[in-house]
């Protein structure tokens, strides 16, 4: 074998194996790296919310936001809607950023002193997302609502409901989010670095 050959050979199979490796990391999924928080709608959990209000409307019973929140959520507050921030803390990760799974905390206000409490079943866009909730309509609970962000700068502390199909409402106040995790959670994802990294297969879609 000649000497040019030999090199061509040496420098030839390693660069066929990083071209192949990238290749082949091109076609898979990215890996979706959730530093806000493990949040997410729990099926389960879901079934079980929607079932116990069903109970209570086949026994003549008033549906309130706050049991189904917490059943549909798995955040586990007690108190009037208006009480869930300020308990929240310490216990859970709060923020102004929605996420699948966490609860929205109304502001109260005199029209509506005791606040009220949804869950985000979907965010749709940095501005629409979708919540499950209770007794928005008095006794019923409403799936998949769309709620936009009207705030002037896009943190979520007001915001319009689509009430009615197609036609949203007055402007409510929006304290926050309550996410799922512990505040120590929390803690410990916000001060993990950026890590980059491709799936072994593609993500599978929920």
């Amino acid at each position: 074998m000649s000497v040019k050959r030999q090199w061509t050979t040496k420098i030839g199979t390693p660069l066929l194996l990083v071209a192949l490796l990238l290749s082949a990391a091109c076609t898979q999924a990215p890996t979706e790296i959730q530093t806000i928080s493990s949040a997410g709608i729990n099926p389960d959990l879901k079934a079980l919310a929607i079932r116990e209000v069903r109970k209570l409307q086949a026994n003549g019973q008033r549906v309130w936001c706050v049991p189904f929140a917490r059943n549909a959520s798995g955040v586990n507050i007690r108190g009037n809607a208006n009480t869930w921030w300020g308990k929240a803390e310490g216990s859970y990760a709060r923020g102004k950023k929605p996420v699948s799974g966490a609860v929205m905390a109304f502001t109260a206000t005199s029209s509506n002193p005791m606040g009220h409490i949804a869950v985000v079943s979907e965010v749709v866009t940095p501005r629409e997302i979708r919540v499950d909730h209770a007794n928005w309509k008095r006794d019923k609970i409403s799936l998949r609502m769309s709620v936009i962000d009207v705030s002037d700068a896009n943190d979520w502390s007001k915001v319009r409901l689509e009430s009615q199909e197609d036609s949203y409402g007055r402007v409510y106040p929006v304290t926050g989010f309550i996410y799922p995790d512990s505040a120590d959670s929390w803690q410990d994802k916000s001060q993990m670095a950026p890590v980059f990294a491709f799936a072994a297969a593609p993500l599978p879609v929920n």
